[in-house]
């Protein structure tokens, strides 16, 4: 969440950013409730005082004068009390519209509604191409070379499930593994992260796992919910630490399953592995310090960008607009695929994003950094970038890389973990 000291004095800036960004939130009240609520903390603590001051008097009090002084002390207790209550009502009123307000948006975010507003920055070195026979899509190439079975998933679990089969099994941990090497090249510690995490490391991360339009699958009677992304694990694996300023930044990278209700999702542009309930990803995370965060959001869109330049997919790079960052994001990039059999005659689909989020997790699960010499601390930036969503970084390897035969053509970087050049027709 933001500075509250920084909302209440800076009210206008606030609101316009929380309708540029489509949050509805009335945050006009904000400065009179932290009004209210500062005068009943004085107010608790005057009559505590009071309350103290009056008890110290007891001793030197007549026998006849004592039931009075406690009598006295009892009602200014209550008030204390009472008042005490107030504060902790106005307190909560207050947080609960703390959460609901977004991050700040950097400047050159582009203003819009949705994805359909969000602004392309550039392209990659791999051209689409231009195919001589009829282009198949990836749920297409499964049935055909027998690589995804959805009927299973669906029989097993339900819509959204399903079971990769033969080389698609070898294709996600090639994938898998040629974005791990890549990454603990470029410094990052990799880790495998828990499926599960408490409700409090979701709300710190930004998430609401238990509102009524969540996409999050929560176990009942319990505090633990099936995580979306290790975005939240590799959060909530600091919440509570201080660095020291000199070990920053520490840079992750995240290997988990990921669940999601996608509640509403549908359409032809979204069938197969595009939206799914589960899938694997490897996911970036940076603790940074506040003046290395905004290099650190252009290093991870290179190294999204050199990934999928290697698995030889074209793809655009957009910056999202302020309808489409989600809560936490300051800045956010959008790699999107080429993906020749999605829709009529091919779209972009996105890939991986990556996000800023500057100290807006960091205050809510109270990472903090201390500086050699200082007795304060300061809060951390938080980072976050999809390295590759392995469900759809198949789509756009089975897809692009098609051959007239139905064969598939390995890319050249996955060739060593796969043991095999193509992924040969069938039949």
């Amino acid at each position: 969440m933001l500075d509250r000291k920084f909302v209440v004095e800076n009210i206008d800036l606030i609101a316009k950013n929380c309708v540029d960004r489509g949050v509805k939130v009335d945050v006009s009240k904000l400065p009179e409730l932290e009004a209210a609520r500062k005068a009943k903390l004085q107010e608790a603590e005057q009559l505590n005082a009071k309350a103290n001051k009056l008890s110290k008097t007891i001793g030197k009090a007549s026998a006849e004068e004592r039931p009075a002084i406690i009598e006295e002390g009892k009602q200014i207790r209550a008030q204390k009390d009472e008042a005490s209550a107030e504060q902790d009502r106005l307190e909560a009123e207050i947080d609960d519209i703390m959460r609901q307000i977004p991050n700040l948006t950097h400047p050159a975010a582009p203003i819009g509604v949705d994805d359909k507003d969000n602004l392309e920055l550039s392209r990659g070195v791999t051209e689409p191409r231009q195919f001589d026979f009829p282009v198949l899509d990836h749920v297409e190439i499964g049935e055909n070379l027998d690589l995804i079975d959805f009927e299973a998933g669906a029989h097993v679990a339900g819509n959204g499930f399903y079971f990769l089969k033969n080389e698609a099994v070898l294709l996600e941990l090639a994938l898998q593994q040629y974005v791990v090497q890549l990454l603990m090249k470029e410094g990052f510690t990799p880790t495998i992260t828990p499926d599960l995490a408490r409700t409090e490391i979701l709300y710190g991360i930004g998430f609401n796992p238990r509102g009524p339009e969540t996409q999050i699958y929560s176990i009942e009677n319990t505090d633990l919910n099936l995580v979306a992304t290790a975005e939240i694990t590799l959060g909530g694996m600091k919440s509570g630490k201080v660095f020291e300023a000199e070990n920053l930044p520490e840079h992750y990278c995240g290997v988990s399953h990921c669940y999601r209700t996608e509640a509403g999702a549908a359409g032809r542009a979204s069938r197969g592995l595009y939206r799914v309930h589960q899938f694997t990803k490897v996911e970036m995370f940076a603790f940074t310090l506040p003046e290395d965060s905004e290099a650190t959001l252009e290093k991870f869109r290179d190294l999204e960008c050199r990934i999928f330049d290697g698995l030889e997919v074209p793809y655009r790079v957009v910056d999202t607009s302020t309808g489409d960052l989600g809560g936490p994001a300051y800045r956010k990039y959008d790699l999107e695929a080429w993906m020749p059999g999605r829709g009529e005659a091919g779209e972009y689909g996105e890939v991986t994003s990556t996000s800023n989020c500057t100290d807006y997790q960091a205050r809510r699960l109270n990472i903090r950094y201390k500086n050699k010499g200082e007795k304060g601390t300061h809060f951390v930036h938080t980072l976050n970038g999809t390295a590759i969503a392995l469900s759809r970084g198949i789509i756009a390897v089975l897809e692009n890389h098609q051959q007239a035969d139905g064969s598939i053509t390995i890319p050249e970087v996955l060739r060593p973990y796969m043991g095999m050049d193509v992924i040969p027709a069938r039949g």
